[in-house]
């Protein structure tokens, strides 16, 4: 069975390192488990953050970029499975990653989305943990793909406007989310103490906080830095509290 996760956040929160966090952590404690990362963020930063120009993506389908034809005997279906299938991209031992693209719509005209949807489920029940680096919120994902999600986590930071827009990603996202899991992740938190005023925004917006991550001072500046052992240790001290039990010890 797949474990899914999405990673969610404000542009500025932090969402891309916490994610480059996650998969470390992840890989340490289930070195067996095998990893699919999944670029959601229009910018495709994650995918920008190893190193990794990206030349092919999933929108590349939908738009009629993807021309390259195996074999001419193949049906529109299959085309579209092999093209997905194409586009991973093997990071580092169980770590793969495939990138979206900038999707902006679903279901508009054609089969191809379909076609899309199928051939990413398909891809998903391969892996044992599959890891969304979303856009702002998950209506983006859900123009991407339908599959459930195990856990949503938001990233907020400890400013006032960040934790606003958290409980909007929240609201929003909830009927994505379905029965899983969702909750806040409060990052760049110093001293290991959520001011005050923050943690009442929390309970007044009933926002369910999974934890918190430290501030790391070095990421504020070194902006091509997206690892952080600081973060990833932070990460790591969480990883009990999210809904991974299926995986095992």
């Amino acid at each position: 069975m797949t474990i899914t996760i999405a990673v969610t956040g404000k542009s500025g929160s932090g969402k891309t390192t916490v994610v480059k966090s996650l998969v470390t952590a992840l890989h340490a404690h289930y070195p067996e488990k095998s990893v699919l990362l999944v670029d959601n963020d229009l910018s495709c930063e994650l995918a920008n953050t190893f190193g990794i120009e990206i030349k092919k993506n999933i929108n590349s389908i939908r738009m009629g970029k993807y021309s390259y034809r195996p074999s001419e005997k193949m049906q529109k279906h299959e085309i579209v499975e092999w093209a997905i299938n194409d586009m991973v991209l093997n990071l580092y031992d169980e770590i793969d990653l495939i990138v979206a693209g900038p999707l902006f719509t679903k279901g508009c005209t054609c089969i191809t989305d379909q076609f899309i949807d199928d051939a990413l489920n398909d891809l998903f029940k391969n892996y044992d943990i599959v890891l969304f680096d979303c856009e702002y919120d998950l209506e983006y994902l859900h123009k991407l793909v339908d599959y459930p999600l195990d856990t949503t986590l938001i990233i907020a930071d400890t400013s006032v406007s960040s934790i606003y827009s958290a409980a909007k990603i929240k609201e929003s996202s909830m009927r994505f989310a379905a029965q899983g899991q969702i909750g806040v992740i409060v990052n760049k938190v110093k001293e290991n103490k959520i001011p005050d005023n923050i943690a009442a925004l929390l309970v007044e917006n009933d926002i369910k906080m999974i934890g918190m991550l430290p501030y790391d001072k070095n990421l504020e500046f070194e902006n091509l830095m997206r690892e952080s052992e600081t973060v990833t240790r932070g990460v790591d001290e969480l990883l009990f509290r999210l809904n991974l039990s299926i995986l095992g010890n």
